[in-house]
Formats: C-alpha cells, structure tokens, sequence
C-alpha cells in the first residue's frame, strides 16, 4: 500500500547546521528506503516565501502569494513510500529527522484506475 509522509514544522525552528544535518540523514534514509524497493517520491519544499496557492470560484481563478493557510508549522517536503501496512509506514515516519522538530502526517494514497492501453 502507498502511503504519503508529509513533513510539518516550523521553517524559522531550524538553524543553518540542523538543516544540512537533516537533509544528510533524510538522503541516507530515501536511498535506504530505494534500495529496498520501497521509496516512490520524496522532496523538501523551497519555502512557503515562494508559494502560490489558486481557487476556482464561479469558474474565476483566484491567485495569491503564500501558502493555503496560516499556521506555525509549514509543509516542508513528502515521502511516498509502498510498504505494507500503517505500522511500517510509521516505522518510517518516526525515523524521519523532522519527526524530532516538527509533525509527519501518515495518509494513505487512494489507487487511481490504469490508464487504458487504447
């Protein structure tokens, strides 16, 4: 089963050396978690400064700068992983260095149909 791990903290809680720290372990994790046939995506987010959020509303987009929503945490990066059960994917997530700063939200991906061969 397919599982998203999105990670959640404050950008301003991290200083220079614990970035550099985490983006080390976090590398080794995903080529742990690849070798093992199990990563599918994962990538930090630049941060929520460069983000631009849209809504439709009476078929007009409606642009503007910054994240969806106010919070102290932002989403800072994902993980897909394929494991096989709840249980691993959150072996996986705790394993995960901004675990220890911040929150991984563990959501199970929904399987979208095969695409037609005609």
């Amino acid at each position: 089963m397919q599982y998203m791990l999105l990670i959640y903290s404050d950008e301003n809680c991290w200083t220079e050396d614990e970035m550099q720290t985490c983006f080390q372990k976090s590398m080794r994790i995903s080529e742990e978690l690849s070798v093992k046939g199990k990563l599918i995506s994962a990538a930090p987010l630049h941060s929520v400064t460069t983000a631009t959020s849209l809504r439709v509303k009476n078929g007009k987009r409606h642009i503007t700068d910054g994240p969806f929503a106010e919070t102290t945490e932002q989403l800072g990066g994902y993980y897909i992983v394929d494991v096989e059960n709840l249980d691993e994917a959150l072996e996986i997530a705790a394993s995960l260095p901004p675990a220890e700063k911040g929150t991984v939200e563990v959501r199970p991906l929904f399987p979208l149909p095969e695409k037609s061969q005609n």
